[in-house]
């Protein structure tokens, strides 16, 4: 699912990921979010059901607390938002190369 939408005067975009990785969003894959969403500008969220951090903090990714079978929204700004999409549904195609 993606979508489009302004927030505070930017077009953001939104996103949806499923963990499939038998483990999860544990410390390595929180880093391996963390590494992707820090090359890009701008603010970058993800949400866990009422849970919102930014996807940028390994800390707020591992708080999330997301297990296998989790789907996790992303919000990036619109300018990013296919590079960034991309990337990261590269890194859960491929499980957070867990398995």
């Amino acid at each position: 699912m993606s979508d489009s939408r302004e927030s505070e005067g930017r077009k953001m975009y939104e996103f949806v990921l499923q963990v499939s990785n038998k483990m999860g969003v544990h410390a390595r894959p929180a880093a391996m979010i963390v590494r992707i969403a820090s090359r890009f500008s701008g603010e970058i969220w993800v949400t866990k059901e009422d849970e919102r951090v930014n996807a940028k903090s390994i800390m707020g990714l591992m708080m999330l607390a997301a297990a296998r079978g989790t789907n996790l929204k992303f919000e990036c700004e619109q300018e990013i938002a296919n590079n960034f999409e991309s990337e990261m549904s590269e890194l859960f195609t491929s499980k957070f190369q867990d398995e």
